[in-house]
């Protein structure tokens, strides 16, 4: 799977992820680092990437564009270690598809994960 790594969350998730055998970059590795959140979501986009992150922008983002695409994995409730990020990352990873992961905003907790489809509010 292809993934770009949102400013929040450190370089070294995408480092973990190309270990696995995945296509990951940082933002700030593609000169994003002091841009929107929406031209991080086109870049993502033009690139085929799902983002990941812990903004809650994003969804925003994109239910107010109806958009289909980028996909987005969004960290939520409370302060993420890399550690904790990657753990639980991974099991997500394990669970679930790319086509499950396409078109969709996945939202994980410590305890839970959530998919909604893409596009919101239709």
């Amino acid at each position: 799977m292809r993934f770009l790594i949102d400013m929040p969350l450190s370089p070294t998730l995408a480092v973990w992820l190309v270990e696995r055998g995945h296509d990951a970059v940082h933002a700030a590795d593609l000169g994003l680092a002091r841009e929107t959140d929406a031209a991080i979501l086109e870049r993502a986009k033009q690139e085929g990437r799902t983002v990941i992150t812990v903004d809650l922008d994003y969804p925003r983002l994109l239910t107010l564009a109806q958009a289909i695409e980028p996909s987005l994995i969004l960290f939520r409730e409370g302060d993420w270690s890399d550690a904790a990020v990657a753990a639980r990352l991974g099991e997500v990873l394990a669970a679930l598809t790319e086509a499950d992961i396409a078109g969709s905003i996945i939202v994980i907790d410590h305890f839970r994960v959530r998919r909604r489809r893409l596009p919101i509010g239709e």
